[in-house]
């Protein structure tokens, strides 16, 4: 039997007041945590089973709110995310259902938002999305590959990365419609994947992000991920998802 191993972890950082992260793992979410300690959790590869991050945009009001919302709704839905057009459907319906929270808690809540990546999984394929700059890699053993597509606007003369993002779900006072990238991939045996917010890929560049996952797998990899984060200052709310698959 195929099964696929979810690693996770959750952390705000050093220098952020809270966690306005959010992350789900088939029925499982985690909403606003602290954790140190990855979890790993196993499940048959059949059903499609949805993974992902939710980044509350820093700045605005609501963003643990907004993050939540989506974890929760990719939850409710995932066991029906059975190909591309189901994910980007699912994905507007998500930003539109930001929107509707934001406006019926009126000025409160008005332009709160979040980004969102992850992938979907089952028997023989993987759908990878996003919308915002949360990310999506592909870790083979000889290199670390991005799936996902930053919406970040074009980077200046020796910048590496931006807080701006051109879209997210929500984010603005009046609707905005989003376009998200999707992309279906085969997927077997000895795959692997990292799902990630900015708080792992801002403070550490992809040749440190792609040699500890070279050396290390699932729950030490995440471990020294965090860790190496934190090294590096911490700057942001840290989330992260480890996929493996393997055969019985």
């Amino acid at each position: 039997m195929t099964y696929i191993a979810v690693t996770a972890l959750s952390h705000p950082g050093l220098v952020r007041d809270r966690n306005e992260d959010s992350l789900v793992v088939g029925p499982w979410t985690l909403c606003a945590t602290v954790t140190e300690n990855p979890q790993t959790l196993v499940f048959p590869l059949g059903t499609p089973l949805v993974v992902a991050v939710a980044d509350g945009l820093g700045g605005q009001p609501g963003g643990e709110v907004a993050s939540a919302l989506v974890v929760r709704r990719l939850a409710r839905a995932g066991p029906g995310l059975t190909g591309e057009d189901d994910v980007r459907e699912e994905l507007r319906a998500c930003n539109r259902a930001v929107y509707a929270a934001a406006d019926a808690n009126g000025r409160a809540l008005a332009t709160m938002g979040t980004t969102v990546a992850g992938a979907v999984v089952r028997s023989g394929s993987l759908v990878a999305f996003n919308v915002g700059d949360s990310r999506v890699y592909a870790a083979p053993r000889d290199g670390l590959l991005q799936v996902s597509v930053d919406d970040n606007p074009p980077l200046e003369p020796g910048q590496r990365t931006t807080p701006i993002v051109t879209q997210c779900l929500g984010g603005t006072a009046h609707h905005r419609a989003v376009t998200p990238h999707v992309t279906a991939a085969p997927v077997a045996a000895g795959d692997r994947y990292l799902v990630c917010t900015d708080g792992l890929t801002d403070p550490l560049p992809q040749d440190v992000l792609d040699g500890l996952l070279r050396e290390y797998d699932d729950g030490r990899a995440a471990f020294e991920l965090w860790k190496a984060a934190i090294a590096a200052g911490g700057p942001d709310n840290i989330t992260l998802a480890l996929l493996r698959v393997a055969d019985e």
